[in-house]
């Protein structure tokens, strides 16, 4: 089947599943089709105009996809907030990146009222979808809107913020295409082609986690722009994600490692209950997995699982499970088009094997800039190479292998070790949910390696507890390797992704002491 995008899918099979929705409704291509177009007219109709920006700060809904499908055939920029920011954060976004429309949700009331607040947004451009409770609710902006195709459409984009884990974010802006908003949709379903995804009315991708993430986001847009229909989940959960699969079909689907390692962990008796065998293409990014994990994943879905290394800057890497099992640990080869280099601190090259920082080749159409912030856009950059930061190296076969954010590597007596790695152990131990591991100021050596352990439901986390997880580590890691400590805690501060927010569990220790930087 040839790729048209969403919206001439929709006008020539409007009956076709487009989403099914967090709330149990299924909503038909000509349905969503006709939201967008409506949330089109109506935001023009407030005097939006091409190249103004249009915030949400919403859970998985499919309001949140309707709006991005409105944004970028109207030729605005939609910037996706994460709902878990407190409002000054919310507000530091609403005014960097200038918006003129605000969506949020009775679920984000509170840090989004203050945020309105705290910027004088104008309220009469802020849509509250819920219980609009002294906001306009979001059927007002709807109201008496056509439900026709806009015309004069244009290319939009979405400009992703950055976690800022120093600093505030900044926003990953890029140049708006100059071709119509059809040939753009297109234009970006390049990327799933690199793994073999194709368009097609039997195609179903499930997402779980939160569409505030720049390949979340991506992939469940990209896959309506392929015809493909989307199961759309407000939260990861494993047996639901299992149900989905099962119910739907589901024949692709866009996880992190974390995601992996509890379904992982789901008993027996339901990893038997739900068929799966319709997965045709499993990606997974964000993080290094447990080499055993992806093993087990590969021996349970069969080799339908990928693995690739990007940033919201670009990327990146791609390996699908044959390559995998050859380069056993790798997060892929420069995928067509792409280039990855490894360099010291020097910017000089390093040789096959040896680690440093990792750069990627920034093709034309991935050219960005940190909105507002040239200095740091170019301080990312080694020519026409930017990094995200990450340390890692190149196998003599031009597979690239992932060490751990440079960051977080912990130098501890001159020795570099890298916390990824004795995560990847950590969590395999069956009565460890999940884990984090950190440096810690030590005056003898400079760094110690601190642990951080969040314990399987119904665990005591008491010495003989502590004693068999130093038993588990001795079997499997150099001494060098082993926390010096280990703390327990009820849940780590991970968002619904599974990104960890270490700097939280980290940064109390290094208070009034050295920057670790």
């Amino acid at each position: 089947m040839k790729t048209l995008g969403f919206w001439k899918f929709a006008q020539h099979n409007p009956e076709q599943l487009a989403l099914a929705a967090p709330d149990g409704k299924e909503w038909s291509r000509g349905e969503l089709l006709a939201e967008c177009n409506k949330i089109v007219h109506g935001l023009r109709q407030l005097g939006l105009k091409q190249g103004d920006t249009v915030a949400a700060m919403l859970p998985n809904c499919a309001e949140y996809i309707a709006i991005h499908l409105a944004v970028t055939q109207a030729g605005f920029f939609l910037v996706p907030i994460n709902w878990h920011l407190a409002g000054p954060e919310v507000a530091y976004i609403l005014n960097d990146s200038e918006a003129k429309a605000f969506f949020c949700h009775d679920l984000t009331a509170t840090a989004s009222k203050a945020a309105l607040k705290d910027t004088n947004f104008n309220l009469d451009a802020a849509f509250m979808l819920g219980q609009a409770d002294g906001l306009r609710p979001y059927s007002d902006l709807l109201a008496d809107q056509p439900s026709s195709l806009p015309e004069d459409r244009a290319t939009g984009m979405v400009m992703f913020y950055t976690s800022g884990t120093t600093g505030h974010p900044k926003g990953v802006r890029r140049a708006v295409p100059q071709v119509d908003p059809d040939t753009t949709a297109v234009n970006f379903t390049m990327f799933p082609a690199l793994f073999g995804i194709q368009a097609g009315n039997d195609n179903v991708h499930y997402c779980g986690s939160p569409l505030y993430h720049t390949a979340v986001m991506n992939w469940s847009t990209n896959s309506l722009h392929l015809g493909h229909a989307v199961v759309l989940h407000e939260k990861w959960e494993g047996e639901a994600m299992l149900a989905a699969i099962e119910k739907y079909k589901v024949t692709t689907a866009h996880v992190v490692p974390t995601q992996l390692v509890r379904l992982l962990k789901l008993s027996d008796d339901v990893r038997a209950r739900y068929q799966v065998n319709s997965m045709r293409h499993m990606m997974h990014t964000a993080a290094p997995c447990p080499p055993e994990v992806k093993h087990a994943i590969i021996d349970w879905f069969g080799p339908c699982v990928y693995e690739y290394y990007a940033a919201t800057e670009g990327g990146g890497a791609i390996c699908n499970s044959q390559e995998w099992l050859d380069n056993p640990g790798t997060v892929g080869k420069a995928w067509y088009g792409a280039d990855i280099k490894i360099l010291n601190d020097d910017g000089e090259e390093q040789p096959t094997g040896e680690k440093g920082t990792i750069y990627m080749l920034m093709p034309e159409i991935s050219r960005f800039e940190y909105k507002g912030d040239k200095a740091k856009t170019e301080k990312d950059r080694h020519g026409d190479y930017f990094t995200a930061g990450d340390v890692g190296y190149l196998n003599e076969n031009g597979f690239l292998f992932l060490c751990d954010r440079k960051i977080d590597m912990i130098i501890s007596g001159g020795a570099n070790i890298y916390p990824a790695e004795i995560e990847n152990v950590l969590v395999l131990h069956p009565q460890i949910d999940d884990c984090c591991v950190f440096g810690i100021p030590n005056a003898d050596w400079g760094e110690e390696i601190k642990a951080v352990v969040q314990p399987v439901k119904g665990v005591v986390a008491d010495d003989a507890f502590s004693e068999s997880i130093m038993a588990f580590l001795g079997e499997r890691l150099a001494k060098m390797k082993w926390p010096k400590t280990i703390d327990y805690l009820e849940q780590l501060p991970r968002d619904p992704n599974g990104k960890l927010y270490k700097r939280r569990l980290r940064d109390p220790y290094w208070e009034n002491k050295t920057a670790k930087v």
